[in-house]
């Protein structure tokens, strides 16, 4: 991979939370394009690395560039607006709302409409909602939730709210899109679906990194795979390698949860 093609650089990071070390010299790339999972048994830090990745955690050493920025020391939000975007484990949706108007809760900073003409409604004001709505229908359908549009977010399954958190991130608008756990609580249709939405996503143009349980799923969708154990890299590559990588069946079977 040349250094052109790589949209993010996770340099020789390290976090420690006084003398328990959650992550050890971790190192890799992910390339322009790319689909890349983070694996890994429980506790084994994935969540940590992500949460230093989109600024909710500054690592202790190294450092992590995205499009050749140095991510280390922005807040949140500041990474955002470089277009990497985070969706979190646990849903966050409007549970009264419907699905549409949800996506149109998102949509809304992109308006950039004055409160007071938007209150006269003036063309400019006009013109922009009728924007966000369609763009609030495409993203509706572009993750398959289109007959749930007009339902109240509330009374979707577990995985159609997870889709829900998809289309709200893609929302955003990213150029990199990090999905911890994506499938938890989908079914075996849903998470077929899921893999087809992201292989669409990618296609588009948006990079992907995600952290994933599902490893029929991990080993489907994914370009490479980097495999983390006790807060270190133990092994990266393609499916094929990691599947029978004697390190990489050694963590998941030998021993169990460590840290989180």
């Amino acid at each position: 991979m040349t250094a052109r093609s790589v949209a993010m650089t996770i340099d020789q990071v390290a976090v420690r939370f006084g003398g328990l070390v959650a992550i050890s010299d971790m190192s890799f790339t992910v390339g322009e394009g790319e689909i890349v999972s983070l694996i890994g048994p429980n506790g084994a830090g994935k969540t940590t690395a992500f949460n230093v990745m989109t600024g909710f955690l500054t690592p202790s050493a190294g450092r992590v560039t995205y499009q050749g920025t140095t991510l280390t020391g922005l807040k949140p939000h500041e990474i955002a607006d470089l277009g990497l975007i985070r969706t979190f484990q646990r849903t966050s949706v409007f549970p009264n709302d419907t699905v549409y108007d949800n996506l149109l809760i998102g949509l809304h900073r992109q308006g950039r409409v004055r409160l007071l003409d938007a209150i006269l409604g003036l063309p400019g004001a006009r013109a922009s909602e009728r924007r966000l709505r369609q763009r609030a229908s495409e993203l509706i359908e572009w993750v398959g939730l289109e007959r749930r549009a007009y339902d109240t977010a509330g009374s979707l399954s577990y995985g159609e709210q997870r889709l829900v958190g998809v289309a709200l991130a893609l929302a955003a608008e990213p150029s990199m899109l990090l999905l911890d756990e994506p499938v938890s609580g989908m079914n075996a249709s849903e998470t077929h679906r899921f893999v087809e939405l992201i292989r669409s996503i990618r296609d588009r143009g948006i990079t992907i990194l995600l952290v994933e349980h599902d490893m029929p799923m991990v080993m489907t969708v994914s370009d490479r795979i980097v495999v983390l154990n006790y807060g270190r890299i133990i092994a990266e590559g393609t499916p094929d390698v990691i599947r029978n990588d004697p390190a990489v069946i050694e963590a998941y079977l030998g021993h169990g949860a460590a840290r989180a």
